[in-house]
């Protein structure tokens, strides 16, 4: 039978440890014990941690985004972790993947494409399928807003010009910014990406609405395509 956790001294339990000494000093295994709470007769909560980490299938011990793709039906194949405890840990996941999102009401002034980077590369970098957003700016380059435009295939998002100048002109944009990611992790654009934006850049400039650049946002990497053509 395992060793229950009110028998372990008590710089070594989970939520007195994190009373103690601060979130910062707790492992995965015990930060994600104290979403379980509890365990079962024959293993502690720290046990039953350990198990749901050892599903993930990469190489990074310190990595917990899995969480944020692992189903319900996965985390209940762990005895002890039924579907109230499963659904928590997803809500955990999606809580963190939400965080991790600029807030649109901020005044966050864009002066360079590693400001865009740095804001999106977090919620982008590990998206399974390629997603665009539409960034809208003021004319002193301040986000007015943040659009979800299109969420696609593994490899290629499907929108129109019409369908991102639309939200433009709804937002009465002066300046906008796409934005997108590679699922593969290689920020590389495609000859489609550079046609795309010409498009866009064609029709935005008709209407009075500068598109100021196109990222594109890879595994902890981007490319700007503006920085890569002239228009």
């Amino acid at each position: 039978m395992a060793i229950k956790l009110k028998e372990l001294p008590m710089s070594e339990r989970p939520y007195e440890k994190l009373e103690m000494y601060g979130a910062e000093t707790l492992t995965n295994s015990e930060l994600l014990a104290i979403i379980i709470k509890t365990g079962t007769k024959d293993e502690t909560s720290i046990m039953l941690a350990q198990k749901i980490l050892s599903l993930k299938n990469n190489n990074s011990k310190q990595d917990l985004r899995f969480l944020q793709d692992i189903s319900i039906k996965e985390l209940m194949t762990i005895k002890g972790i039924g579907k109230v405890k499963a659904i928590q840990i997803k809500a955990v996941g999606e809580l963190t993947k939400r965080l991790s999102k600029p807030i649109n009401d901020m005044k966050i002034k864009i002066k360079s494409p590693n400001d865009i980077a740095d804001l999106f590369m977090q919620e982008m970098r590990y998206e399974k399928r390629e997603m665009m957003k539409l960034v809208v700016l003021n004319t002193k380059n301040i986000i007015q807003k943040i659009i979800n435009i299109s969420l696609g295939a593994t490899n290629s998002v499907s929108v129109e010009p019409k369908e991102i100048l639309l939200e433009a002109i709804k937002c009465q944009a002066t300046k906008i910014i796409l934005i997108h990611n590679h699922p593969s992790g290689d920020p590389t654009p495609s000859k489609d990406d550079y046609r795309f934006t010409d498009r866009i850049y064609e029709c935005a400039d008709i209407m009075g609405i500068e598109l100021l650049d196109h990222i594109v946002i890879g595994d902890g990497t981007f490319v700007s395509i503006f920085s890569k053509c002239k228009h």
